[in-house]
């Protein structure tokens, strides 16, 4: 009996060993590495296409390529996908008029670089 004369209710007790289940721990690891691979696949993904990528190269120089190549490059530690882009304007073999080679997010189609050259008129 308890002090108001009622019958103690037995209450079960949360113990920190029951929230420690190895089962518990388990799916809380599994639900965390799930979260981390959807998300570096999403991040790797190739959403913007070549084409596209050309085309939004073209649009940040100013002048008219007479050669382009493409190539897809992946940089840092998740492995992000880039579209290099190089665009130029060739004078003789490994001489160009104009050179740029810009970087696009292949993800998120945005332009992350723009270097270009250009050889002074004699």
């Amino acid at each position: 009996m308890s002090v108001n004369g009622h019958a103690a209710e037995s209450r079960p007790s949360v113990s920190a060993r029951g929230f420690l289940n190895p089962r518990v721990l388990a799916f809380i690891g599994l639900l965390v590495v799930l979260v981390l691979a959807a998300n570096s696949c999403q991040k790797s993904q190739v959403r913007f296409s070549q084409q596209q990528a050309v085309a939004l190269a073209r649009q940040q120089v100013d002048f008219t390529p007479t050669r382009t190549q493409v190539r897809m490059i992946r940089q840092g530690i998740q492995s992000r996908p880039y579209w290099a882009v190089s665009l130029s304007v060739p004078t003789g073999p490994d001489q160009f008029a104009e050179l740029a080679v810009v970087r696009i997010d292949a993800n998120k189609g945005t332009v992350v670089s723009v270097a270009t050259q250009r050889t002074p008129a004699p």
